[in-house]
């Protein structure tokens, strides 16, 4: 019994941590490489989810539409996003936001057009998982694995092969990929689409796991955007470290009050970190990482 309660607890701080990480993942790639707040990265995973919910409600198996159509339609939308505005704002941070926040106003008021203003949401596929005495859910398990699974191959991609080193070349500097025969804005460009695909990935997951609204953006992108920053530099060794972090205080603080404390808890943590590491966690420490 106490056995089956402490795989419980753990499996629910596993999930804690890989929600963070899987939300956080697009917006750290295209922040780690280009120094780009996507203020518009919530409304890029509202639309992958509602990407599944059409593509569920046309009749496409789920885990195609999860798997395929969501990480796809947001990587073209992502590839036209960045043609459109952002290859016109490089280097300017600020400007970056302001247009990516008029892009999520945007986005936001064209799925009210399309989808309604109502909650929504795609079925859940999986049933619950037996533990002893306890139920916990099978899908839950699953965004674990796939999220740890999804960490490996980025960290693979990124530190041993060609890809992976022109992206971390492009870290550095673009003159240095530039060095290497690539053009640095093509690079730019598909590392956007690579994000804009990870955000519609996270978006087609999450869709059995919440209710969609057309607003749903704004509580993605708030704790996407805390993790990135709190992380630091590195895009997986600052965003595993912030979402492990992030993760544990908030369960802690539920498993002793209620969620309401917890979110608040993950956010007090994050305000003393940035206070204490200004640079993130990869800033002091895990520093070279990927």
């Amino acid at each position: 019994m106490v056995l089956d309660h402490l795989l419980v607890n753990l499996l629910d701080l596993a999930y804690a941590i890989a929600t963070l990480c899987l939300l956080s993942s697009g917006l750290a790639l295209i922040f780690g490489l280009m120094r780009i707040i996507n203020l518009a990265h919530g409304e890029f995973i509202v639309l992958g989810g509602y990407v599944t919910l059409a593509a569920t409600q046309a009749g496409v198996p789920i885990w195609w539409a999860i798997f395929v159509l969501a990480p796809l339609a947001l990587a073209l939308f992502g590839g036209l996003v960045e043609w459109a505005i952002i290859r016109h704002l490089y280097g300017r941070m600020m400007d970056t936001m302001l247009a990516t926040w008029g892009l999520s106003m945007l986005m936001s008021g064209a799925l009210v057009t399309v989808f309604g203003n109502t909650t929504t949401g795609v079925t859940n596929p999986l049933g619950a998982l037996v533990i002893g005495p306890f139920q916990v859910g099978g899908y839950s398990v699953l965004v674990i694995g796939v999220t740890a699974l999804l960490m490996l191959l980025a960290y693979l991609t990124l530190r041993h092969t060609r890809a992976g080193m022109v992206v971390r070349a492009a870290m550095q500097s673009p003159q240095v990929v530039a060095a290497l025969g690539y053009n640095p804005r093509t690079v730019y460009r598909r590392t956007f689409m690579a994000g804009a695909a990870l955000s519609g990935l996270a978006g087609g997951l999450m869709a059995p796991l919440i209710g969609l609204t057309p607003a749903s953006g704004g509580q993605f992108i708030a704790k996407s955007f805390i993790t990135i920053i709190s992380g630091g530099a590195s895009v997986l060794t600052g965003t595993l470290s912030a979402s492990a972090l992030f993760g544990l205080v908030s369960k802690a603080v539920e498993w002793l009050t209620t969620p309401v404390w917890g979110e608040l808890a993950l956010l007090l943590v994050a305000i003393v970190l940035l206070r204490l590491m200004p640079q993130g966690i990869t800033g002091r420490y895990f520093k070279g990482q990927v």
